[in-house]
């Protein structure tokens, strides 16, 4: 499966059900904890991006979609609350006032939480098209 958004077939592509996180790289672990916590605040179109080897600022991305600026926040506010229980820590949050495009940064993982028409004015899909992709369910 790939994204609407970039419409592209060919991208490398994992479909992960929940797994035990000890067979995981840490950050993915951490990674699967991020978007867990979105989903269950209902966000759409969740995913994981594997950006290893692509830049060094970040081993994965977490990306979620929001209707509305309330939902945005509601989102960050618990992908942080079920972060903080796992023992990450938190190096910073920006754009969390606005509520169109919520960064939160735990080194290794940074989240990204976009109201809907943010995430696709943004198009953070199409500009790391070479990283994998893992859907979660």
């Amino acid at each position: 499966m790939t994204s609407s958004r970039t419409g592209a077939t060919d991208k490398p592509t994992l479909r992960a059900p929940k797994s035990d996180a000890t067979r995981e790289p840490p950050a993915l672990a951490a990674a699967r904890i991020a978007a867990e916590a979105a989903l269950g605040k209902k966000a759409e179109e969740v995913m994981i991006l594997d950006v290893r080897g692509l830049t060094s600022y970040a081993d994965f991305f977490v990306l979620s979609t929001g209707t509305s600026d309330r939902q945005v926040k509601a989102i960050a506010d618990a992908v942080q609350e079920e972060m903080k229980k796992a023992g990450h820590h938190c190096l910073g949050v920006e754009g969390y006032e606005r509520g169109l495009w919520v960064l939160v940064d735990y080194g290794d993982v940074v989240v990204h939480v976009f109201y809907e028409q943010t995430r696709g004015l943004y198009d953070i899909e199409g500009l790391w098209a070479e990283a994998p992709r893992i859907f979660l369910e």
